[in-house]
């Protein structure tokens, strides 16, 4: 006489949202201490140094304007000389 192990039918699993885990909460708590103690050794710049940056860039960002503006006008130009 062979006998069966028993099987246990279960219900389908359904997908419900994992219960938070202590060990994830705790670390989670230390990362955000971590990242408030980071944020306080960062040097922000003042005021001065931000507009003169700003300034810098929008100034670069005009000048590539203008040169990217007239090669696209040669080259335009260029075709039209070429194909017509």
């Amino acid at each position: 006489m062979s006998q069966k192990p028993e099987q246990v039918k279960t219900a389908p699993k359904t997908k419900k949202a994992a219960p938070a885990q202590p060990g994830k909460v705790a670390e989670f708590m230390q990362y955000l201490r971590e990242s408030r103690l980071e944020l306080k050794k960062v040097v922000w710049p003042v005021r001065k140094e931000v507009l003169a940056t700003t300034v810098a860039v929008v100034a670069l960002v005009a000048v590539m304007c203008l040169y990217l503006g007239l090669v696209d006008f040669g080259l335009t130009k260029l075709m039209q000389l070429i194909l017509s």
